[in-house]
């Protein structure tokens, strides 16, 4: 007999997804469209989501966080999407930053910085793209030099998550420029680091309450002990870290959508043409059944891919690809529709769906465009 409760989340899950919707309804849906406009990093968003436990939810417990599993923490990226795609990355590029730690540093470097994370004391940005080398990573000219016991890094970063206001970066850079990607490592740089810096905030389409900017190294010297593995493995550790958060970026494109979609139909029952609410015309009622129909598509396999993070298993690099690539595409077709449905109205910004859609897009270009997660793809059914 088939045990029905494999195909639905854990009664911890549903709750945690109930909590995480109400502390978003109250406390982050009512700035979403401040922190739009002012394009200024929600601290009180911040300290809300620390007061919750929320910032250090993947960390193991034993470094002082809650050890959730990655579905857990793919709904709590969905919920604060749903209604604030930059508030999520808080929570999500919390996760990037640290994943290389979690993943491949050593025991002394675990001790030293994930309670920290899970105490809301500090916060890591993720640094592999350049200018030059934004799909083409391995390509990437930042230096690391070995002097004595210490590492000296020079060269820069673009696209930087939250530079402006984390305190610690994980920063690939070339250890052995003739080994290409195998002369990558990986090391945690201080904010205060001499010769670090940070440049100024990008002028982006979308998530305006994250800031993203450029960040600098000029002759930066750091201790030998902060390498992330062995010298040399830090583009393994990179492509590690990315098969464990694609699929949180599935969850942050799933809640995007899901919050266009509630818009949406809050929205039509409401407005009236030709003497009768737009909900009662079957055009209207087709286009939701299809969003509705796409999302909860997404929502699943993000889970599935989630799920395949936390077991390990051989195809997970295709499953988080694939993840986010669906979920993504969805998003950016779900917001589109919920402006359509708005009409002139959508295109304002008087309601949110302008700026769901907006923030949308970046869904499918960071942490991979879908067009390098389908060479991903293709690769792992080829091999």
């Amino acid at each position: 007999m088939s045990d029905y409760s494999l195909y639905t989340l854990t009664d911890e899950h549903q709750l945690l997804r109930a909590s995480v919707r109400q502390l978003a309804e109250d406390k982050i849906a009512p700035r979403a469209a401040e922190i739009d406009e002012t394009s200024e990093y929600p601290w009180d968003v911040h300290e809300e989501l620390k007061r919750n436990d929320l910032l250090g939810l993947h960390i193991p417990e034993e470094y002082g966080g809650a050890g959730a599993d990655k579905i857990a923490h793919c709904i709590v990226v969905e919920e604060i999407a749903r209604v604030c795609a930059s508030s999520s990355l808080i929570v999500a590029a919390g996760k990037l930053g640290t994943m290389g730690l979690i993943l491949s540093g050593s025991e002394e470097l675990k001790k030293t910085y994930l309670p920290l994370v899970a105490s809301g004391e500090a916060a890591f940005s993720y640094a592999l793209s350049e200018r030059e080398a934004g799909s083409d990573a391995a390509a990437m000219k930042t230096r690391a030099v070995r002097d004595g016991d210490s590492w000296v890094l020079n060269g820069s970063k673009t696209w930087i998550t939250g530079a402006a206001v984390n305190t610690h970066f994980t920063v690939m850079a070339s250890t052995d420029p003739s080994k290409g990607a195998k002369g990558i490592s990986a090391f945690v740089v201080h904010k205060d680091d001499p010769g670090f810096s940070v440049g100024a905030k990008e002028r982006k389409l979308g998530i305006h309450g994250s800031p993203t900017s450029e960040i600098y190294f000029e002759d930066t010297r750091i201790p030998a002990d902060r390498i992330i593995g062995e010298e040399g493995t830090g583009f393994i550790t990179a492509l590690k870290t990315l098969d464990h958060t694609r699929s949180m970026i599935g969850a942050q494109a799933v809640g995007i959508a899901q919050g266009a979609l509630d818009q949406s139909i809050a929205y039509v029952k409401e407005r009236k043409q030709f003497g009768k609410a737009v909900a009662e015309f079957q055009g209207v009622q087709f286009m939701l059944a299809d969003m509705a129909m796409k999302i909860e598509a997404a929502r699943h396999l993000v889970y599935v891919a989630s799920a395949a993070a936390e077991r390990g298993d051989a195809n997970l690099t295709l499953l988080s690809s694939a993840s986010k690539t669906f979920a993504s595409d969805t998003a950016m077709q779900v917001t589109t529709d919920a402006v359509q449905l708005f009409g002139g109205y959508g295109y304002t910004r008087d309601f949110p769906v302008e700026r769901m859609m907006r923030d949308a897009k970046i869904t499918q270009i960071y942490e991979g465009t879908n067009q390098i997660q389908r060479m991903v793809m293709a690769r792992a059914l080829l091999k």
